[in-house]
């Protein structure tokens, strides 16, 4: 299934289940209501209702997509875990860690597929990172690589938009450089893991005004997905709705310091999974 958070004008949000280019409002199936982190744990027990739905149906172009997953406990992100990114950043004089190198993207950066994301004007160096997304579904701890994929509710398209010089030269955990408001576009929508044959096997793409800057494969992971939720669970509790971006491919704009700048659109795409496309726009500055 594809399930998405979205409303129509500005009324009430709404779940919906996706099929093609049509949206059917599924909010009103006992036990579903309007939070899609909420029913992750009973996910397979409402599947059967929420797939005979058959509720108001919309073309997807008649609403607006929202976050699928608005208000996760964690939002967490692994770095220089494609190969070729990794060795891209090692010829930029950043050593390729030994370990998994986690970092925290605060929940309050979290936007839509289509919201706009904003420039900081503390900041010119905005750079952008496409990514698969994995979303948890159970409450889960010392989760084995081979049971891994059992707490896994499914997937979305990440952009983990970074400031590039508040990583480590402001904050060497990252947060900071990872967390400004508007720089956590999620979406088009949440697909369940039963789609997907082979998280490893999937293209992920990101352009910036129809210019391809990203292309890979899902396989070139240094650390699997199944090896992040294992070494992440070993030492916290994994809650539902919690998301992992699993990492970035090599192009991203810090190398020869392409940064994004108002204007720009930029469309991340992971293969199956659809995409988010986001305009860059400048801060606003509030007067008194």
């Amino acid at each position: 299934m594809k399930l998405a958070r979205y409303r129509i004008g500005d009324g009430p949000v709404r779940i919906g289940r996706v099929d093609g280019d049509r949206i059917t409002n599924v909010s009103a199936v006992p036990g579903v209501g309007t939070s899609l982190r909420a029913i992750l744990p009973r996910l397979e027990s409402l599947r059967s209702s929420i797939e005979a739905a058959a509720g108001q149906s919309r073309p997807l172009s008649s609403v607006t997509l929202l976050a699928p997953i608005d208000d996760p406990q964690k939002y967490l992100g692994i770095g220089m875990n494609y190969a070729a990114h990794a060795e891209e950043a090692r010829q930029a004089g950043i050593p390729i860690p030994d370990n998994q190198l986690w970092f925290n993207k605060q929940t309050s950066c979290i936007v839509g597929p289509f919201d706009d994301v904003v420039r900081p004007r503390v900041s010119k160096a905005l750079d952008y990172e496409v990514e698969l997304a994995v979303v948890i579904g159970r409450e889960c701890r010392h989760v084995s690589e081979a049971d891994a994929r059992s707490v896994i509710a499914g997937y979305m398209v990440a952009n983990d938009v970074s400031v590039r010089d508040w990583l480590v030269k402001r904050s060497p955990t990252f947060t900071l450089g990872k967390s400004f408001d508007t720089h956590g576009p999620i979406g088009p929508w949440l697909t369940t893991d039963d789609e997907v044959a082979d998280p490893h096997a999937l293209e992920l793409s990101l352009s910036v005004n129809g210019e391809e800057r990203q292309r890979a494969r899902t396989d070139d992971m240094i650390y699997d997905i199944y090896a992040q939720i294992a070494e992440l669970s070993t030492v916290m509790t994994l809650k539902p709705g919690d998301i992992l971006a699993t990492g970035t491919p090599a192009g991203i704009g810090a190398p020869t310091q392409n940064w994004l700048k108002p204007g720009d659109v930029v469309r991340a795409e992971v293969e199956g999974l659809g995409f988010i496309e986001n305009t860059v726009v400048d801060d606003v500055v509030t007067e008194g």
